[in-house]
């Protein structure tokens, strides 16, 4: 008998959410109104997330050049420096 409760308010939510109107399920966009408010907010939207990973692939790229740069430095310095345990034999 719970089952059977169960079974019908599950296919009842499901009836209800296939009979919504079509304008209810449509953005902007996809509705013909590029022109509206949720349009914008739409691109502003696409437009932040671009940015957010725009600045971790930025982020992610200096900091190998940083490494490449110091480990290149580092090199340079120990071919141009003495080196000091020969030097006091």
């Amino acid at each position: 008998m719970i089952f059977n409760r169960a079974g019908y308010f599950l296919f009842l939510s499901i009836l209800l959410a296939f009979c919504q109107a079509s304008p209810a399920m449509a953005c902007a966009a996809c509705y013909g109104r590029s022109d509206s408010p949720l349009a914008s907010g739409m691109n502003w939207g696409i437009l932040t997330l671009m940015a957010c990973i725009v600045t971790v692939l930025v982020s992610i790229g200096g900091f190998f050049i940083y490494i490449i740069r110091r480990e290149t430095s580092r090199a340079a310095n120990e071919t141009n420096s003495p080196d000091l345990s020969e030097a006091q034999i």
